[in-house]
């Protein structure tokens, strides 16, 4: 059976995981805003794109239309040519009038279907005209990317090899403490925008929030007995000797003989 930590060692482990994690948290500082950058600009242009086939495929089937509404006139068309022919060789008044009724359908058919040519091809100008506006601002969002993801990858590659080093470290150090300690330490390090959920009591203050620590508490803090939360934030208080056992125990003697 695995000897358990004492309450010292927990703690030294946690302020030895909490500075790998800022390290890795300075290195993603460093980055700034481009992974999130980059994913935005790439959601962006999927939608884009998605917009663009939609609009094409509204103005190919306006098309598909205006080709119909051609063959429909080209049909009456020829269907006028049939009927005035006809009419040379009418035998009476009743097939004469039953020619004219066909004629003006014939007309009046193709006055529809170019009617309906003439607003099909006015809606397809318009799509035409925010499809190109829309094209336009992909290739510019497409550009962007580009130049964004070659900054992320400069950078990236600049710290790969170190980055790879910290978090396999910090695989390490978690695997050295017990759940319940990592789960309070990654509830407070996500409550806070600099990650720091293990901090040091500089110049008689949290050195997270910067409240007043009361001295019966650094001196508690500085005996190692129990693992001592700041009041104000949460944050896990260490002594700033932590880790230098002989710098520790003539704090301790410090602070007590006040």
């Amino acid at each position: 059976m695995a000897k358990e930590n004492t309450v010292v060692e927990k703690l030294q482990k946690l302020y030895e995981l909490q500075q790998i994690d800022s390290e890795l948290d300075q290195i993603e500082v460093l980055k700034g805003e481009l992974p999130i950058e980059v994913s935005d600009l790439e959601d962006t242009i999927a939608g884009l794109e998605r917009r663009i086939d939609k609009m094409q495929a509204e103005v190919d089937d306006l098309n598909d239309t205006i080709k119909g509404h051609e063959a429909a006139i080209s049909e009456a068309e020829s269907l006028i040519t049939r009927y005035n022919s006809q009419l040379d060789n009418v035998k009476n008044n009743r097939e004469y009038d039953a020619l004219m009724k066909e004629l003006e359908i014939q007309r009046l058919d193709i006055q529809l279907a170019e009617k309906r040519i003439r607003e099909a091809n006015v809606k397809i100008a318009g799509k035409e005209e925010t499809l190109d506006a829309t094209k336009e601002r992909l290739d510019k969002k497409k550009k962007d990317l580009e130049i964004k993801k070659v900054e992320l990858e400069e950078i990236s590659k600049a710290t790969e090899k170190k980055e790879k080093e910290l978090r396999k470290a910090s695989e390490k150090k978690r695997k050295e403490i017990e759940d319940r300690l990592i789960k309070s330490y990654d509830r407070v390090r996500g409550n806070y925008r600099n990650g720091l959920a293990v901090v040091t009591v500089e110049r008689d203050s949290c050195g997270g929030c910067f409240n007043q620590i009361p001295p019966q508490v650094q001196l508690e803090i500085a005996m190692n007995k129990k693992i001592i939360a700041c009041e104000h934030c949460g944050r896990i208080l260490v002594d700033e000797h932590i880790m230098d056992p002989e710098g520790a125990e003539s704090a301790k003697k410090e602070k007590a003989s006040k």
